[in-house]
C-alpha cells in the first residue's frame, strides 16, 4: 500500500509538471529522442518466391537464366509432393527475392511487421506479385523469429511492349505493409541490477543535459547522470522494486519533453540533386556571382576529292568545330544573418538549377560564411 501511495505521488508531480511546461516552445517527447539501452532492433532475413507476376519474373531458360529460382521452384513443388525435373520448367512468373525485416524486443509473439522485398535475379519488375510463406531468421544465429507471406506494394509501374519499354519509380522493391508475424523473440527486462541507460538517437551534449535536468526536476531527485552526449543513465527509485513498478517508471520518464536543440545541418544528394536544410541554418554576408559556360563540340563530315585523272581516291574527312559561349554573371549581395528562407528566395529569383544551388553552398561552406555542417551523401 505504501508503495502505491509513493508510485500515486509520482504520478501527481507529473502532471504539475505538465502543467507547468512553457507552451511557448516546441515540446518533443522523449520516446521520439531516445532508445532503451540493450533493446535493438534485430534485423532479420530471409530467401523466398513472388509468384503471379505478368511474364516479368526469372528467366528460367538459356546461359542467362536464374538457376537458383529455378531451384527454389523444384523444392517448393516438392514440399507439396510435385516431382518436376527442373529442365523442364519453362516459367517468367516467379521471382527469387531476398526478404528484409526488423523486430525490437518488445514485439511479442503474434505481433505484426513490415516487411521489404527486394529481387535477387534478373526479374524486370515484382508488380503486382504475391510472396510466398518465407521464414526470417537472423543471421547470426540462423534462429527464426518471423514469417512473412502476402500481395507486394510497388512503388512505381513497367509497361513492356515489343521494342518499347516504359518505367515509373523501382518496380524491383517493394513492401508488404504488416505483411510479417513474429513467432518467438528475445525478452528483454528492466532489472534493477543495473541503472536504466537512455541512449540518445542523435548524441547531443545539449539534448542529454536537458534530459538530465528534466528527470531530475520531475522526481525532485538526483536520479540521472549524464554517461556521454549519447547515453543517459537514471537510478531506480526505491519505490519501483517489481517488473511491473519499473515498465510505469520508464514510461513516466519517456513522457516527459524538452525542447530539442536541432542541429544546423545542409544535407546535400548529388545523385539526385537534393537538398535539404535543417536546424538554423544562418549564412553570413556573402556575394554571389554565378554564370554559365556552354562548350559545344561538332563534328562535321569533310569530303576530299583529288583533282581529276589523277588517280586519287576520294575520302571522308572528319572535321571538328568547338563553340564556347559565356553567359552574362548574375550577381546578389546576401546580408549578415540571412536565413535559409531569404538565400532560397534570392537563389530562386536567378532562376538556378538544383545543380547550380549546391554549388553555390558549396562554395558558401569553402568561404565559411555558411554557419552550420554541410554533408555531402
Amino acid at each position: 500500500m505504501k508503495r502505491k501511495v509513493i508510485i500515486a505521488s509520482f504520478c501527481f508531480a507529473l502532471a504539475i509538471c505538465f502543467l507547468a511546461t512553457d507552451q511557448a516552445y516546441t515540446q518533443t517527447p522523449l520516446s521520439d529522442l531516445v532508445e532503451i539501452q540493450h533493446s535493438g532492433r534485430k534485423e532479420l532475413i530471409g530467401y523466398g518466391l513472388v509468384t503471379g507476376l505478368d511474364r516479368t519474373g526469372d528467366r528460367t531458360v538459356s546461359s542467362r537464366g536464374s538457376v537458383f529460382t529455378v531451384q527454389a521452384i523444384t523444392n517448393m513443388l516438392e514440399n507439396f509432393g510435385i516431382t518436376v525435373d527442373p529442365d523442364r520448367i519453362r516459367t517468367r512468373n516467379v521471382a527469387a527475392v531476398m526478404v528484409t525485416a526488423s523486430v525490437s524486443p518488445y514485439h511479442a509473439s503474434g505481433s505484426i511487421i513490415d516487411i521489404t522485398v527486394s529481387s535477387l535475379g534478373d526479374a524486370s519488375s515484382l508488380q503486382g506479385g504475391v510472396l510466398l510463406q518465407t521464414p526470417l531468421f537472423d543471421p547470426d544465429t540462423e534462429e527464426v523469429f518471423a514469417k512473412a507471406q502476402g500481395p507486394l506494394v510497388v512503388g512505381g509501374f513497367t509497361s513492356e511492349m515489343p521494342g518499347s519499354r516504359v518505367s515509373r519509380n523501382q518496380t524491383l522493391t517493394a513492401t508488404i505493409p504488416g505483411g510479417g508475424v513474429v513467432e518467438s523473440n528475445r525478452n528483454v527486462l528492466l532489472s534493477d541490477d543495473q541503472q536504466l541507460g537512455l541512449v540518445l538517437r542523435n548524441p547531443s551534449f545539449t539534448n542529454a543535459r536537458r534530459i538530465m535536468e528534466v528527470i531530475n526536476s520531475t522526481f525532485e531527485e538526483e536520479l540521472a547522470t549524464i554517461e556521454h552526449p549519447g547515453l543517459v543513465y537514471v537510478d531506480w527509485p526505491a519505490a519501483f522494486e517489481d517488473a511491473s513498478s519499473r515498465n510505469i517508471f520508464t514510461s513516466i520518464i519517456l513522457e516527459q519533453e524538452i525542447s530539442v536543440d536541432s542541429p544546423a545541418r545542409v544535407v546535400i544528394n548529388e545523385r539526385t540533386g537534393t537538398i535539404v536544410a535543417g536546424g538554423k541554418i544562418i549564412i553570413d554576408e556573402a556575394m554571389i556571382s554565378h554564370g554559365n559556360i556552354n562548350v559545344r563540340t561538332q563534328v562535321r563530315p569533310f569530303i576530299s576529292q583529288p583533282p581529276p585523272l589523277s588517280g586519287g581516291e576520294t575520302v571522308v574527312v572528319p572535321v571538328t568545330e568547338v563553340a564556347v559561349s559565356e553567359e552574362a554573371a548574375q550577381t546578389i549581395v546576401l546580408d549578415p544573418e540571412t536565413t535559409v528562407q531569404q538565400l532560397a528566395t534570392s537563389l530562386n529569383s536567378l532562376g538556378l538549377s538544383p545543380r547550380d544551388i549546391i554549388s553555390i553552398f558549396q562554395a558558401l561552406d569553402r568561404a565559411g560564411a555558411l554557419r552550420g555542417k554541410l554533408i555531402v551523401m
